[in-house]
């Protein structure tokens, strides 16, 4: 018996043995994939507990999520002979699910260290030995990451085309101390040159402000006089039309009276006319010799009534009698 349960004993611990080899779990965003013999098998495996045989296959968990991969202490050269290291570089990623198999296949289960670490390598030296300390960095440094994003994705779309790079993130590389030193002083000198030029634009703006001021105060006053100008103008203007209307009226008013006077003159002229006819004539001649108290005699006075005495010849005046 004491046998029996010691083989009974082993058989289990020997199970479970082979049952904790073969039961694994996968994270969520990862997936399995299996290799049988070193053969990498077709099918992974999604996020739970899995099965598979002991000791003959074995399974690497491979991200399908965002992940992020590090490269540390990247050596430089610059065109002018400087080496320079790059701290940290970090660069993010994504395979997705479907390309897992075909990626792994071709580039191992480590494939970011072909297809990124590597190639992070190769394009920042070959990026620094065509530019200059100077450029590489200060001039050019802002453009770093996004020229090493370019460049891995144009390769990798057609190494690897589920594996797409979202970010690449560059610290500042360290240079020597001498020149960071000679560095730190040029920005120093091009800080105080920046504040300089600051301030003669601070002083130029503020001429050019009081400038713009004294240009719109004396545009102002300008505008002003024009506009007492205008109204002094059209009030003369108003004044004179006024001075002309007034002239008008007067002078039509006495050419209406003229015009009246002479109507009144013609009329009566033209009533004298047709009144004084050469028989009305003879009637007041008759009329004012019977108004008259003085009588003449003298043997001319018959010829007082002759007709055709024209009154222009003064006849000779009679003699007058007293009684």
């Amino acid at each position: 018996m004491t046998h029996v349960g010691a083989v009974v004993g082993a058989v289990t611990a020997v199970m479970a043995i082979l049952l904790h080899s073969s039961i694994h779990k996968i994270e969520e965003g990862h997936l399995a994939v299996y290799y049988r013999g070193g053969a990498l098998l077709t099918a992974p495996n999604g996020p739970g507990y899995h099965i598979m045989m002991p000791f003959l296959t074995t399974y690497r968990s491979v991200q399908t999520t965002l992940q992020t991969d590090e490269i540390k202490n990247v050596p430089c050269g610059t065109s002018g002979g400087v080496m320079i290291y790059f701290d940290r570089i970090e660069v993010v990623n994504m395979l997705v699910p479907s390309s897992v198999v075909d990626t792994v296949k071709n580039y191992t289960a480590d494939y970011d260290k072909t297809l990124i670490f590597n190639k992070i390598h190769h394009e920042l030296n070959q990026f620094c030995s065509v530019h200059t300390l100077q450029e590489v960095y200060i001039e050019l440094f802002d453009i770093i990451d996004e020229n090493l994003k370019i460049a891995l994705q144009k390769d990798l779309n057609s190494m690897a085309p589920g594996l797409t790079i979202q970010a690449v993130r560059v610290t500042k590389p360290k240079i020597p101390e001498a020149i960071r030193r000679n560095f730190e002083l040029m920005e120093g000198e091009k800080t105080r040159l920046l504040v300089t030029v600051q301030t003669q634009k601070v002083v130029e703006k503020e001429a050019e402000t009081e400038r713009k001021k004294a240009v719109i105060e004396a545009q102002k006053v300008a505008e002003v006089a024009q506009i007492h100008f205008q109204q002094k103008v059209m009030e003369k203007e108003t004044e004179k039309r006024i001075s002309e209307i007034e002239d008008t009226a007067f002078l039509a008013k006495m050419k209406a009276r003229a015009d009246a006077e002479y109507y009144t003159a013609a009329k009566f002229a033209e009533a004298n006319r047709l009144k004084l006819t050469p028989e009305y004539l003879e009637l007041m001649k008759y009329q004012a010799i019977a108004a008259n108290s003085k009588i003449y005699f003298g043997q001319d006075i018959p010829n007082m009534f002759v007709e055709g005495h024209s009154p222009t010849q003064d006849p000779e005046p009679p003699k007058e009698s007293f009684p």
